[in-house]
């Protein structure tokens, strides 16, 4: 059947010669964009008050640093500070993780954000105690 379809179909019996396609017009090319990121953790966290958040950072940094895992629980400090930044016990703790870790002035610096938040805390005088010796 397909062939006698095929049959009844006029034959030409010279087809023109066809031409060769011109490639279009030369257009400027756009300008690649980065696409998205999909992955949400790979995009660079934003940070907004979230005492919440600071507070669980700073419980979760404790658990770290009393398993001597001093790396884990600096980030989780520095992580609560962003949170919140008038939160003086993740300067402190902050501080007490980077000495642990042997980085002077991040300790340093963590301990004199702590003291001025807090500068007649308790154990200001130990902290500035501390302070003068990391130089």
């Amino acid at each position: 059947m397909l062939f006698s379809a095929l049959l009844a179909q006029p034959v030409h019996a010279q087809d023109p010669p066809k031409e060769p396609a011109k490639p279009p017009a030369q257009q400027p090319q756009p300008v690649e964009q980065e696409p998205p990121e999909e992955d949400a953790n790979l995009k660079p966290e934003e940070y907004s008050f979230n005492p919440l958040q600071a507070n669980k950072d700073l419980q979760i940094g404790d658990l770290y640093f009393k398993k001597h895992s001093y790396k884990a629980a600096a980030g989780r400090f520095r992580e609560a500070t962003k949170w919140n930044p008038n939160l003086a016990e993740a300067w402190l703790r902050l501080g007490e993780a980077e000495e642990k870790r042997k980085n002077r002035k991040d300790a340093k610096d963590a301990y004199a954000k702590y003291l001025e938040l807090q500068p007649e805390a308790k154990d200001a005088s130990e902290i500035r105690k501390k302070i003068a010796s990391l130089h």
